[in-house]
């Protein structure tokens, strides 16, 4: 069943998540979601916020962009060793790269090349199987 974002239940479920993103604690994780939830409602004003607060919180490091929890110990580089992030980094970053490229119109040259460098964290985070740990 497909609902239009006119129908009541749609409006007040974009209500209610307009209100969840105005709360200034927000978990990073709860705004990548609501960033990719409002692209997909076509709420642009909202979209641009949470990516802007998002990009503020982003980790970048060696040409890559991601996002991981907040008070993570952080990563000690280890010869020859590579972690994988856990899934609910890679799950967050991925909803942040959804955001990115699934906006109307389509993104500008500057989030796709920013959306590069979210794709290249997320390509090295693939397990030798060529999954990854998320869930999702």
């Amino acid at each position: 069943v497909s609902l239009s974002s006119q129908h009541s239940v749609v409006r007040n479920a974009l209500f209610c998540l307009e209100m969840a993103a105005d709360k200034e604690e927000s978990h990073v994780y709860t705004k990548a979601l609501l960033a990719y939830a409002f692209t997909l409602a076509g709420k642009e004003e909202k979209r641009k916020a949470l990516l802007g607060s998002l990009e503020k919180e982003a980790v970048k490091k060696d040409g890559s962009v991601h996002w991981q929890r907040p008070g993570k110990e952080p990563e000690v580089d280890l010869p020859y060793h590579r972690n994988r992030a856990p899934s609910a980094e890679v799950e967050m970053t991925a909803y942040v790269l959804l955001a990115h490229l699934t906006t109307r119109p389509a993104p500008s040259q500057e989030e796709l090349s920013f959306a590069s460098l979210i794709a290249k964290w997320i390509i090295g985070q693939q397990n030798p199987n060529g999954g990854f740990s998320s869930t999702q």
